[in-house]
């Protein structure tokens, strides 16, 4: 049996390229609306945070989604994904790679 593909993106942070699960995607809609996408499905331009707060931190500190994005993105937005990916990192050290 062939092994499965795993699909690999690339953090705007680092610049490393992670498995998908291994991420977090932050996407803006039509509208300028930017929320963490936690299926990875929702429409829109997406860009993918390692699940690490300090990587999280640092794209607080230096505005990188704002960047990548496009859009002003708010202070309390960064706070909101460092505190996921705060969870999503404790949830992993837990579980293991279950979702």
């Amino acid at each position: 049996m062939k092994p499965r593909k795993i699909p690999m993106r690339k953090d705007v942070v680092t610049g490393e390229m992670f498995p998908k699960k291994d991420l977090v995607r932050v996407v803006k809609d039509n509208e300028d609306n930017v929320s963490i996408d936690a299926t990875g499905k929702a429409n829109g331009r997406g860009a993918y945070i390692n699940l690490d707060v300090t990587i999280a931190q640092q794209a607080f500190k230096k505005r990188i989604l704002d960047k990548a994005l496009g859009v002003k993105i708010s202070d309390d937005f960064y706070e909101e994904l460092i505190a996921y990916v705060d969870h999503q990192q404790a949830r992993k050290e837990l579980f293991g790679d279950a979702k």
